[in-house]
């Protein structure tokens, strides 16, 4: 039997590996980039140690579809060639797509697959399926895999998507989306610490990193902006980030990794302190900005992003907010799986690694459910990986051959009708 390979190709990271292992070979940026000391833009690698200092990026993957096919064959190139040291002529391909795919865009992918590479078989997977796949398997006599139901929400790099998943198949007509994932986080994090202390607007992989290690998901808005606005101990969100300076560290930090948890030990009654003075003491904050030091503070930057997720209005967006957006999308199944939906809801994606997110998303989905119904949210142990680990035992499976398009039946066929198989 050929070799599978599976292909998580997500718009942030690439997550490559065999089928029927437990973790993936490699994981690296969907990306080429250009240091500031560099003339031409460079493939990233697993361990990359370069100053990514205002580097330059280039995506093929634009809102969670591909738009740069030839910046993607350059990329999965030098994947296949250097990273994963495999034959695509000899191999399978198991590969991961965005739901409601235009078909020009699968045409562009089927050519990739089996006229650039060469690969002798191919079978298109998306990514709720292959969760529900995983966490089924993990939990075999739990009521996701006696029902063969869940509602997966993928909070990923480009979008959010809220998906029924019924006896392994995705449920497209009840699939809810919103246009906001970890890039626009990241674009809006740039904006608001640009604004208030250093301009960062270039700095795409340090402020990702700011993201990952001090945002954080709150549970009474209202409340942690009063208790921002403090000054000194008082403040348990205020922390520095240092920005590297390309001499000492080439990557940037947290200053003090214990004051940027310190909100994690709050009690009730530090919640319930008082000050008369916030508001002279916000002003003579921002008049205290040092912009000779390589850092910047954050305080409510820290869960103001994040809460563009529940309420993407705030940002001028048209759209519902993601409890509203599982409730619709659970409304468009029939009434008889409502009650398993909402005690199967997955959390998957980069961006449910906030803390405290799936405890703020069950106090927002609470209400908006009948009380007949219960509310059991689960994280998946490791949201990046959940996908792929899904493609992974779907690729081990004895069935898996059968389910795959070969070479042969895409060049008799053409890409439209061999689609067909995916039952999409």
């Amino acid at each position: 039997m050929s070799n599978v390979i599976v292909l998580d190709n997500g718009g942030g990271l690439i997550k490559a590996g065999n089928g029927g292992e437990r973790d993936p070979s490699t994981i690296i940026p969907n990306c080429l980039y250009r240091p500031l000391s560099s003339k031409k833009f460079l493939h990233p690698t697993p361990t990359t140690e370069e100053d990514l200092t205002s580097a330059a990026v280039r995506r093929p993957i634009d809102r969670g579809y591909l738009i740069n096919q030839d910046l993607q064959r350059d990329i999965w190139n030098h994947l296949f060639s250097n990273l994963l040291h495999i034959n695509p002529s000899n191999s399978s391909l198991l590969l991961t797509e965005p739901l409601f795919s235009p078909p020009s865009i699968e045409r562009a992918t089927d050519e990739l697959v089996f006229e650039d590479f060469g690969f002798n078989s191919l079978f298109i997977a998306d990514s709720p399926k292959l969760v529900h796949l995983y966490e089924a398997s993990r939990r075999p006599y739990g009521l996701l895999s006696k029902a063969q139901c869940s509602l997966v929400v993928d909070c990923g790099f480009s979008f959010t998507h809220a998906a029924p998943v019924f006896q392994n198949f995705t449920l497209n007509y009840g699939v809810k989306r919103i246009d906001l994932g970890g890039k626009a986080l990241t674009n809006f994090l740039k904006e608001l610490v640009s604004y208030r202390s250093v301009s960062v607007t270039d700095e795409s992989f340090i402020m990702d990193d700011v993201k990952e290690k001090l945002c954080f998901v709150s549970l009474d808005v209202a409340r942690d902006l009063k208790i921002a606005r403090r000054r000194g101990n008082n403040n348990f969100f205020r922390c520095t980030y240092v920005l590297p300076d390309g001499v000492t560290h080439t990557k940037g930090f947290v200053k003090d990794p214990d004051e940027a948890k310190k909100y994690l030990t709050m009690d009730d009654e530090a919640y319930l302190e008082t000050r008369k003075d916030t508001d002279r003491a916000e002003i003579m904050d921002r008049k205290k900005v040092d912009l000779t030091k390589n850092e910047f503070d954050l305080t409510n930057e820290r869960f103001l992003v994040p809460e563009m997720i529940f309420h993407p209005a705030d940002l001028g967006m048209n759209q519902a907010g993601l409890a509203e957006c599982i409730v619709r999308a659970v409304n468009s199944c029939h009434p008889l799986l409502h009650p398993l939906l909402y005690q199967s809801i997955i959390l998957t994606g980069g961006s449910t690694l906030f803390p405290r997110f799936a405890e703020r998303l069950e106090m927002e989905l609470r209400p908006l459910v009948p009380d007949v119904y219960q509310v059991k949210i689960a994280t998946q142990e490791d949201p990046i990986l959940g996908v792929w680990r899904g493609g992974s035992l779907l690729a081990s499976s004895p069935d898996f051959k059968a389910m795959c398009v070969t070479k042969a039946e895409y060049e008799e066929l053409g890409s439209a009708r061999c689609r067909r198989r995916f039952f999409h």
